[in-house]
């Protein structure tokens, strides 16, 4: 499902401050105007869309996976590309791919001046459901380009619902294999996702990718597989966890699936694990997130700021509440998960269970539902990164999870959208920590979204707080000693994202902040024709070099910025040869 807005509603809808997105608008405008004889078209963000207005103030959607990502906005580049083009053919791309193919594998490099290291998420497409590589040659530019302006690497999922598609146990890695040769050869670092969800459905989704045949074909069979709110709504993003021990897909388990299908990368590509693929990030729920599907936004079931739904009522989930509850003496517990917990756009206080004042979630049975819920995501986090280590322990990858950046209704008590989506965090209880250390327990990093926001970019109304969330969070790691990556939950491109991005990478929270505490990783959303636009790459380069420079940096900001520019000069033929293929 797609709806078209103008670049300026899509600016708003991403948190941009209007200053910003005017200047962007004019120069993205100018830019394209004749360069291909077409108009410039615009689609609009899964993320990026205009809501109900409240106070006079123009809402913006949540974090939903950037790694799940919006269609880009198609722009066109400058007339000059042939010539530009037709210089790249004859010098820099042979030289570049010579280089790496003669030492046979690429040296691990770990950035200058210990700082962040910088990775781009690929397109969504970037394997066909034919299981080849899509856009061969642009690509191949990109992948070049990048390299040139000093990013570490690529972060690609690979699709649970392409691999294993037709039968169980039949993987096809084809395009996969092409892929990851071509960011070897150009001396790329991978963060491979092993994505076991459903792509595609949500607003502004440019493919769909469903999870394999043979699992949809049981989730038909029995429809408790997929989550279950308590209208009898299924959502078939992702399987439930309420059946992760159960011999439900023809005759394995959902964990066993999973442990299969990472054994069989493992195998099939470990001549690249430690060099080029250098960390495996674990799915484990919708957009590949610890998490319930609590807010979908299939059908408009959901719209932001709404505070989701539980999603416990398959029979699955409702059997392991009923036997918690007997357990634990309170037997009429066990019957239903809460119902007086609104609907999906509900607001807090438009609900028994998560107003402040006498909310369910603050009673005792609110506190042992909560309790049982939160447990249960982390269960299923503890089975698959049990999992994930036995099969990648010695093989030198790190192992990371996504996290959700639910910022939305932070402010309040309750924390109603957190507690849906199964973080039991309050304005009384921490729900990240417990998700640290169970990290922790297995040498895993922490993945966090939305750390390009600021406070006072999002709608107030609805007491979004992203940079406090962001805190609570770095807090917890360190706590746990956990190491913490980050994301950006929009796509942005002004310095104004960028500079909010250095700060809050350079984790200076808590009373034991030093200078070597730091994110370890930064994955920026996304590669795209956008993102190798002139006025996008020359903001994008600088912010690459200043992360790579860490908060201890030697050279000063003046030396930075040159050298970026130096760079952005060099790479213009790759960048215009990338923009163009990228949109055809």
């Amino acid at each position: 499902m797609a709806f078209s807005l103008s670049s300026h509603q899509i600016g708003i809808g991403a948190g941009i401050p209007s200053d910003v997105l005017s200047e962007m608008t004019s120069t993205t405008t100018n830019m394209s105007a004749s360069a291909m004889g077409k108009p410039l078209s615009t689609s609009s963000s899964p993320r990026g869309r205009l809501i109900r207005r409240r106070q006079g103030m123009d809402s913006l959607s949540p974090p939903v996976s950037p790694c799940r990502s919006p269609s880009p906005i198609r722009v066109s580049t400058r007339p000059d590309l042939s010539a530009a083009c037709m210089a790249l053919e004859t010098a820099g791309t042979t030289t570049t791919i010579t280089e790496h193919e003669a030492g046979g594998s690429v040296k691990r490099s770990e950035g200058t001046g210990g700082g962040v290291p910088v990775y781009v998420m690929m397109p969504l497409d970037s394997v066909t459901m034919g299981n080849t590589v899509n856009r061969r040659k642009a690509m191949n530019a990109s992948l070049q380009a990048l390299k040139s302006a000093g990013v570490e690497g690529v972060m690609m999922d690979v699709w649970w619902g392409l691999v294993e598609r037709e039968r169980p146990g039949e993987y096809n890695w084809g395009g996969y294999t092409e892929l990851m040769e071509m960011a070897r050869k150009v001396g790329l670092k991978v963060q491979a996702v092993m994505s076991f969800h459903k792509c595609g459905g949500n607003v502004g989704d440019s493919v769909t990718i469903p999870l394999p045949k043979w699992v949809g074909e049981e989730m038909e069979k029995d429809q408790d597989l997929a989550y279950t709110d308590q209208w009898g709504r299924r959502n078939y993003e992702y399987v439930s966890l309420g059946c992760d021990t159960l011999p439900v897909l023809k005759g394995r388990t959902p964990v066993q699936c999973y442990s299969d299908f990472m054994r069989a990368f493992r195998d099939n590509f470990k001549h690249l694990l430690g060099d080029t693929i250098v960390e495996i990030q674990t799915g484990m729920g919708p957009a590949g997130e610890l998490r319930y599907p609590s807010y979908p936004e299939q059908n408009g079931t959901w719209k932001f700021p709404g505070i989701g739904a539980f999603q416990c009522f398959d029979k699955y989930m409702m059997s392991s509440l009923k036997a918690t509850a007997e357990s634990s003496g309170k037997p009429e517990w066990g019957h239903s998960g809460p119902t007086d917990a609104g609907h999906y756009n509900n607001w807090p206080e438009d609900t028994p269970f998560f107003r402040k004042e006498g909310g369910g979630w603050n009673s005792s049975y609110g506190e042992f539902f909560l309790n049982w819920y939160s447990q249960m995501l982390l269960d299923h986090g503890e089975r698959i990164l049990t999992a994930a280590k036995s099969i990648f322990g010695d093989t030198g990858v790190k192992i990371s999870v996504k996290v959700a950046g639910i910022h939305w209704h932070y402010g309040t008590r309750s924390h109603a959208p957190e507690l849906t989506a199964g973080y039991y965090n309050t304005r009384f209880h921490d729900g990240y920590l417990p998700i640290a250390h169970m990290l922790g327990r297995h040498g895993a990093i922490l993945n966090f979204t939305c750390i390009e926001m600021r406070d006072h970019e999002q709608p107030q109304d609805a007491l979004c707080a992203p940079e406090k969330l962001v805190k609570q969070v770095a807090m917890a790691t360190q706590q746990a000693q956990v190491p913490l990556a980050g994301e950006n939950a929009l796509p942005r491109y002004d310095e104004s994202a960028h500079e909010q991005i250095l700060r809050a990478s350079a984790l200076d929270v808590g009373r034991d902040a030093g200078d070597k505490q730091q994110m370890c990783a930064f994955t920026y959303l996304r590669m795209s024709p956008n993102l190798f636009q002139p006025e996008n790459w020359r903001k994008f380069v600088p912010f690459v070099k200043k992360m790579r420079e860490g908060k201890n940096a030697q050279k000063c900001r003046e030396q930075v910025e040159r050298e970026a520019e130096r760079s952005v000069r060099a790479t213009e033929p790759l960048v215009q040869e990338a923009a163009v293929a990228l949109m055809q």
